[in-house]
């Protein structure tokens, strides 16, 4: 199977949707149809400030995604990346889509300058930790939302 990975286009809406709302249910959350509309709306805009994705393809097909988004950091005068979604259907896990998206995201972050990358997530996804213990550094940080 051939792997290519891009950056979103118009066209993938459909596919885009179907693979989000997969990541968000794998979290047990979802979005209203305003914040998908304007979402994908933003991840094709030229702002900035705003997220960008990455598809993955196995032989031409949408099986992958990733969001990033660059922003400053208090502690360095380069911007930093945050990889806020990742996400490969189940049935290519393990195939490398994962790490080829993070990857992307690393060469991403190079190219703009910003030498760090990091993300979040939860302490019970073991089977990306699996990957993310071999392309990253865990970090002893904990994360706390406002009650």
């Amino acid at each position: 199977m051939s792997l290519n990975i891009r950056p979103l286009r118009p066209e993938d809406e459909a596919q885009w949707r179907r693979l989000w709302a997969a990541y968000l249910e794998f979290y047990e959350t979802s979005v209203t149809e305003e914040v998908y509309e304007t979402y994908f709306q933003r991840l094709l805009g030229s702002d900035p400030q705003d997220y960008s994705c990455l598809i993955a393809e196995m032989d031409g097909k949408p099986v992958g995604l990733t969001h990033y988004l660059f922003h400053r950091h208090g502690w360095r005068t380069e911007n930093v990346c945050y990889l806020q979604d990742l996400y490969a259907d189940p049935d290519v896990r393990g195939k490398g889509v994962g790490r080829a998206l993070i990857e992307a995201v690393y060469v991403a972050a190079d190219a703009a300058g910003a030498p760090g990358v990091y993300w979040l997530t939860q302490d019970f996804n073991l089977t990306a930790r699996q990957l993310y213990d071999r392309i990253g550094t865990v970090t002893p940080f904990i994360k706390y939302n406002r009650s």
